[in-house]
């Protein structure tokens, strides 16, 4: 179907009627336009006039801000969509359980709702969000034990996010610092955006990991910690909202981005009842020793033999052993999705199947 003629344009429905402004004719509302429009942002908030500072320098867009092009480029990369096939909790999650990409979109969820009542930059806070795990390898946290061997820094998948996942975007400054220092672990960001979505990142998963493990039956609504119950409810969108509220309040008082003691210590707890009860159970360790067997393998495996790397030997080649092998077979083996890893341990490494690391419906709820 080609639309429906109309005069001087086609439209989608035959019976298309809505009208925005006919006469006079409007001209678009161009960048320049929308960034000034920024003047009723919060104090302190990142302006997106005269921010957009890039490694290589790039014309302005001319109807997008800088930020909204961070997000539109984080949106439709590969690193991105690569993250529907990494795990949060559960490798082969069941269908209505997080992946890595789910994880991401209630973190811009979160975070965008945050800095929407504290007159942020909603448009950088979404970027930030969206981008804050592409540099995931395959299996989770474990992936970082897996590769941090290989490299003189370890493996940081913060780090490895905005230096080597979305590297090729040429990312502003501004929003490859939040991705870059997201973890608590690392140094604050340098804009308010970033520290919301450090917030967000922790409320969004400690929630929503938990209603995945309920599901599972691995653990029960009666084993949340009573704290959790008393100030923030036995459900995901009763523990969510308090939890949002909660850093709001706190930073529109404080003008710092934060969470008021109580709130801060519900989460605390249920942040470790959930270490405690999902990610350090037997099956779960279980699990992440043999993605890290896997993963450890594969890197040797293309270390010792780059070229068969896809794209490597178009640029020429690299001698196998090398530090830039070692290097180059680290990012291969962290982009991966878990589906590709096994495969590749598989064909590459003769692996048998039932070596492999196994979804949560093969484990059980040991």
């Amino acid at each position: 179907m080609a639309g429906h003629r109309s005069p001087g344009m086609r439209t989608a429905h035959a019976d298309s009627s809505a009208v925005i402004s006919a006469t006079p004719p409007v001209g678009p509302i161009g960048r320049q336009d929308r960034e000034r429009a920024q003047d009723d942002l919060a104090d302190g908030a990142t302006r997106a006039l005269g921010a957009g500072r890039r490694v290589v320098a790039e014309e302005p867009d001319p109807y997008r801000t800088c930020f909204e092009r961070d997000r539109d480029r984080i949106l439709h990369s590969s690193a991105f969509r690569r993250l529907a096939g990494k795990t949060q909790v559960f490798i082969f999650p069941a269908d209505h359980q997080r992946t890595r990409l789910t994880h991401a979109l209630e973190v811009a969820q979160v975070a965008t709702g945050i800095a929407r009542a504290c007159r942020l930059n909603v448009a950088l806070t979404e970027a930030i969000a969206l981008g804050h795990d592409c540099g995931h390898g395959p299996g989770g946290h474990a992936s970082e034990d897996a590769l941090g061997i290989f490299l003189a820094d370890g493996f940081d998948h913060a780090v490895w996010g905005a230096d080597v996942s979305l590297v090729g975007l040429n990312l502003c400054v501004e929003t490859l610092d939040g991705i870059r220092n997201h973890s608590w672990s690392r140094p604050a960001p340098a804009t308010p955006e970033g520290e919301v979505v450090s917030w967000a990142d922790r409320i969004a998963y400690v929630c929503h990991d938990w209603e995945d493990a309920v599901s599972a039956g691995i653990v029960t609504p009666a084993m949340l910690p009573d704290i959790v119950g008393r100030h923030c409810g036995e459900t995901r969108s009763h523990q969510l909202r308090s939890f949002i509220q909660g850093v709001t309040n706190t930073t529109l008082s404080t003008g710092r981005v934060g969470m008021d003691e109580e709130l801060a210590d519900a989460l605390a707890a249920f942040r470790q009842g959930n270490y405690e009860q999902i990610y350090f159970r037997p099956a779960s360790v279980s699990q992440g020793t043999a993605v890290v067997a896997m993963l450890r393998g594969l890197v040797e495996h293309f270390a010792d033999q780059p070229n068969r790397i896809p794209g490597v030997h178009d640029v020429g080649g690299i001698a196998g052993g090398s530090t830039e092998a070692v290097q180059v077979a680290v990012a291969y083996v962290a982009g991966m999705t878990d589906r590709f890893a096994m495969a590749s341990a598989v064909a590459d490494l003769g692996w048998d199947r039932r070596g492999l690391p196994r979804g949560i419906e093969d484990l059980g709820h040991g």
